[in-house]
């Protein structure tokens, strides 16, 4: 499209958006080359960043000399055009660190955005994306220090639900990691807390007379709330089971779907059954022992999930055919995967 309207392109575009897009463009197929490109471009970032940051100080300097009388507002505009600038230069950055991310390097995305420090620390965006990098590296320490601190800055003065259900996710994981259980529960019993003021708000609301879209607004409100406890069940449970913790990972995996009738879903089932399948094949390949209970209780939430995932897809969108010359295959239900799962472990528990 930029190709095809070059006359266009160089009136409506700025020369850095111009740049930016044709690196963006090129990412896939030549990554090296759109690295280069990006990085040329961070540099004009980082130059301008560099002249901004000598202006504020400048500005400051003339203030507390009282050489200007409207140094005051020289501050506020250099520390606006500053703020601005900072914007301009996070797309840049973070698209150089979605290269090395997708490779991979984690430790190349760490050194870049130590690089922009100077410029990007108080910002909440470059705040988690670092989070998730020491995440990955299993640096789980500076994993805690930057997402409690985007905690606390988000739910600061709203709910601890304004937080992205991952972000909690991981916290708890990190806490667990570095032996600080306590301060897991404790977070996991705020999210459960915020969940059921949450529920209790809606139905308020819902039982008063509120317009029906304020109350359909509500209502959406909550079930898109209502996922931050599962979805950190979700991760431990599938942690202690990548750790080969299947009794107790399993067990997590079981309480982050109750209740099945609101969490069972096609995202939360993909995940959920992913850790049984892993579990049936270690047992089968006679690496691992589950006891009787567990597998009654597999059994037993496998029975639920048939019950309960009759109209639940697997997938969120149906399959198509690419081709157009065979119908597409109909999805199938969670209830058909449960049956499938159950039967596994009938065949694993009648062989031993």
């Amino acid at each position: 499209m930029i190709a095809e309207n070059g006359h266009l392109t160089y009136t409506f575009l700025s020369a850095d958006l111009l740049e930016f897009l044709e690196a963006t463009t090129i990412v896939r197929t030549s990554p090296q080359v759109a690295f280069q490109k990006y990085d040329d471009l961070a540099s004009k970032h980082v130059d301008k960043l560099r002249k901004l940051t000598k202006a504020i100080q400048d500005a400051r300097v003339k203030r507390g000399r009282g050489e200007d009388s409207s140094a005051s507002s020289s501050v506020k505009t250099a520390l606006k055009d500053y703020d601005e600038a900072v914007e301009a230069y996070m797309p840049v950055l973070m698209a150089q660190a979605k290269i090395y991310w997708e490779l991979g390097n984690y430790g190349a995305v760490e050194k870049l955005f130590r690089q922009s420090a100077e410029f990007c620390s108080e910002n909440d965006s470059w705040k988690l994306n670092v989070a998730h990098v020491f995440f990955m590296q299993e640096k789980f320490k500076d994993a805690i220090r930057y997402y409690d601190a985007y905690k606390k800055n988000t739910s600061s003065s709203r709910s601890l639900l304004e937080v992205p259900a991952i972000v909690l996710a991981n916290l708890c994981v990190s806490y667990i990691m570095t032996s600080q259980n306590e301060d897991a529960e404790e977070l996991m019993r705020a999210i459960e807390k915020e969940e059921e003021k949450a529920a209790y708000t809606t139905s308020t609301s819902t039982a008063s007379s509120t317009t029906s879209a304020e109350t359909n607004s509500n209502n959406l409100r909550s079930q898109q709330q209502s996922y931050h406890l599962c979805i950190v069940n979700l991760v431990i449970g599938t942690l202690y089971c990548a750790k080969g913790n299947f009794e107790f990972g399993i067990s997590r995996v079981i309480k982050s779907l109750e209740p099945l009738e609101k969490k069972l879903g096609a995202d939360t089932w993909y995940y959920a059954k992913r850790c049984f399948l892993a579990a049936a094949e270690m047992v089968s390949k006679h690496m691992l022992i589950l006891k009787d209970s567990s597998v009654d209780d597999i059994l037993a939430f496998l029975n639920e999930c048939e019950t309960h995932g009759a109209k639940v897809l697997t997938v969120i969108t149906p399959t198509v055919d690419p081709d157009g010359k065979h119908p597409a295959k109909p999805p199938a239900t969670v209830t058909q995967d449960a049956r499938n799962l159950k039967l596994i472990f009938l065949k694993i528990r009648d062989s031993f």
